[in-house]
């Protein structure tokens, strides 16, 4: 058998690049004539509390970016939660089990308003770097311990980073779980494939274009710096929002609380939520709520 490690992708024989593309892959589009109550739309907020664990992951120590992620619970999560009662809005918070632990009294609080909690890794580890007895036993632990702390039992999962192994949809479909939302097949909900076969996991899909952290992100010592203005990024999701109501789809968003949750930045999230509730047809809903919905009432 040929060690595929000692080959260029170029001398790779197509069974195996074939194999590599077709090992997760987008299966049937659920996408409902109508959403809930008769709406043209789903308007799908979510927030990644990542907190301390964007610096804890890498072995990393810097007080100052541990402070940074300090922010996304002092207060970053509470201007988010603020928001939302004020316009009864219900959003999905994805938190590793590390950053649970350390701010317990913040995911009651989600719950407890309402909200839709989420699987996010332990401590914001890259899944492709693990094998799949760490991966399973990391997801497992996680949901646990998401579940101890705020007594509900999680059903869907947002990798850290996004980063999706080749173990990932295995261990999601093992643990029974309703949805993924780490992938970036479609605009519209669809089911996954592993190996070909169907799997049931819906696939909530995301995109760097809806997430706030490629446009504000901030690293010291590298050459990560914000590039674009408050109101240049509005535009962007202003754009997405408007043509996937005309679509009739999804609008899904992901921020950061530590990113999103500044003065000069959270009018975005306001501002969106304004403009879906001035259209007067926009079913606002967790991400839960938009997958059971979209697999149940595909067209």
């Amino acid at each position: 058998m040929t060690d595929m490690s000692k080959l260029e992708p170029w001398q790779w024989p197509e069974d195996h690049w074939r194999g590599l593309v077709n090992h997760v892959r987008a299966g049937k589009t659920y996408r409902p004539a109508k959403w809930k109550d008769g709406k043209r739309m789903a308007f799908a907020l979510s927030f990644d509390s990542d907190h301390e664990t964007n610096e804890l992951r890498d072995g990393g120590k810097s007080v100052g970016r541990m402070a940074w992620g300090q922010y996304g619970n002092r207060v970053g999560v509470p201007n988010i939660l603020k928001l939302l009662a004020k316009y009864s809005v219900p959003a999905t918070f994805y938190v590793p089990a590390v950053a649970a632990l350390l701010h317990s009294d913040e995911q009651r609080r989600v719950i407890a308003e309402g909200h839709e909690i989420g699987l996010h890794s332990w401590i914001h580890e890259l899944n492709s770097v693990l094998s799949y007895k760490d991966e399973r036993d990391i997801m497992m632990r996680s949901a646990d311990t998401l579940e101890k702390i705020t007594g509900v039992r999680v059903v869907g999962s947002r990798t850290a980073s996004w980063d999706f192994s080749p173990h990932t949809l295995r261990i999601t479909k093992e643990m029974g779980l309703l949805y993924d939302s780490s992938l970036m097949a479609d605009v519209d909900c669809y089911e996954l494939l592993l190996d070909g076969e169907e799997t049931g996991v819906v696939e909530l899909p995301v995109e760097w274009i809806r997430d706030d952290a490629p446009y504000f992100m901030m690293l010291r010592f590298q050459g990560l710096r914000p590039y674009t203005p408050p109101e240049g990024v509005f535009d962007v999701f202003r754009r997405e929002f408007e043509a996937a109501y005309e679509e009739g789809g999804i609008f899904q968003l992901t921020t950061h609380p530590h990113i999103i949750g500044y003065r000069s930045r959270i009018w975005i999230i306001e501002e969106l939520i304004r403009l879906a509730k001035a259209k007067g047809d926009v079913w606002f809903a967790t991400h839960a709520d938009v997958a059971r919905f979209a697999k149940e009432n595909a067209a």
